[in-house]
């Protein structure tokens, strides 16, 4: 009878225009908020110990909704599917062996000077021994004199100091070494992601129509599908940003270098251009080699300083400033934000975390837009 009565009311409530309470939202209980907390541990525990299967597949995934429209303009042409895709990635290894083509004669000349570079920055460091000490100096002696005493403390013999020709020489090797064993495992991702990209572009809407028949009811798989196409504009207009941000710089970075009289400065411009594919840490490799090379070249301090100066504020202006507000207009998502996701794929995945971090979290903004439980993530990214 009470729950007739209340009903009742509710009734009457609603029948005069009165409007209706507000509904709270549910609160999440402590066993849940751990449940949740542990699950994301778990996620990201999970995706760092898989990167090598995980960065592959997201960058081949990624580059095939970047290419999808091209093999789409060649299949509206009546070319077969497979056969376009195929084209399509031929045509784009061509043009990046077209440009190492161009700068053959640079890149030839610049490892050319590598003795000669070599040779100063021996010379370099051999004046700035010879120099009185600087306070950094002093404290490595005293650090040197800590581990002496300590060792003499705990019965051990002391270490032998080494020399630093010894030092430099067996770190610069082992530099090497490691740095040969990345690039190879970099050339196998690099590898698979266009091999997986060749695949996926072949099967055209297959993969599509797979997630959207998982989805199970007729609103969920329109929801699905407009995912699916949000993902799509959101990684092209990605690509697209990123593309004419690193054209421009490459072009400014070789107008300025070539002002400054830097042999090889189309090198330096595309060596720039392809750095910056790796937000920010792209940005410090090529002020730093740009730095030295200037110096080895002109023998100037201050020459090598107005080099990198020039090198990080065209970077800052054109990568920093204006792509990250592209990104921002293009993805919606807030320039905090891309910068924190960012820095965490970064840590999570090294150098392949920077460069797939921002259309990683285009993705993800475009499926917490439509997906009720995912609002607040939608509502934090949001710009």
């Amino acid at each position: 009878m009470k729950r007739d009565n209340a009903a009742s009311r509710k009734t009457r409530g609603t029948a005069a225009g009165a409007p209706d309470p507000p509904e709270l939202a549910p609160k999440l209980t402590t066993i849940e908020i751990a449940t949740l907390t542990l699950a994301v541990v778990v996620v990201i525990a999970g995706a760092r110990i898989a990167e090598a299967f995980l960065v592959p597949v997201v960058a081949g995934i990624l580059l095939s909704y970047t290419l999808r429209p091209l093999v789409a303009a060649l299949e509206r042409l009546h070319i077969w599917r497979v056969i376009g895709a195929a084209l399509v990635i031929v045509v784009l290894a061509g043009l990046l062996s077209a440009v190492g083509y161009v700068i053959r004669d640079d890149v030839n000349a610049a490892v050319a000077e590598l003795p000669a570079a070599a040779r100063k920055l021996r010379l370099a460091a051999a004046d700035a021994a010879r120099t009185p000490a600087s306070p950094m100096t002093h404290m490595k002696a005293a650090a040197a004199e800590l581990d002496r005493a300590a060792a003499e403390a705990t019965g051990k013999r002391a270490p032998a100091p080494e020399t630093s020709t010894n030092n430099m020489a067996g770190q610069l090797q082992t530099f090497v070494a490691e740095q040969s064993a990345k690039a190879l495992g970099v050339f196998f991702e690099v590898v698979m992601a266009i091999l997986l990209t060749f695949f996926l572009l072949a099967a055209g809407d297959t993969f599509r129509r797979k997630c959207a028949s998982l989805a199970g009811s007729l609103a969920r798989r329109r929801i699905t599908v407009e995912v699916l196409n949000e993902i799509d504009a959101q990684v092209q207009a990605y690509m697209v940003t990123l593309l004419v941000a690193n054209v421009l710089i490459a072009l400014a970075i070789w107008a300025a270098m070539a002002a400054l009289g830097l042999p090889n400065a189309g090198m330096w411009g595309v060596f720039a251009g392809v750095l910056h594919v790796i937000p920010y840490a792209g940005t410090a490799v090529t002020a730093a080699a740009v730095g030295v090379a200037m110096f080895v070249h002109s023998g100037s301090i201050a020459q090598a300083g107005l080099a990198v100066a020039l090198v990080t504020g065209l970077a800052i202006l054109i990568g920093v400033v204006v792509m990250t507000w592209m990104q921002g207009r293009a993805s919606r998502i807030n320039p905090v934000a891309i910068f924190v996701g960012i820095l965490f794929f970064g840590w999570l995945w090294g150098g392949w975390g920077l460069l797939l971090g921002v259309p990683v979290l285009a993705v993800v903004k475009a499926i917490a837009d439509r997906v009720e439980a995912l609002r607040p993530l939608s509502e934090l990214l949001a710009a």
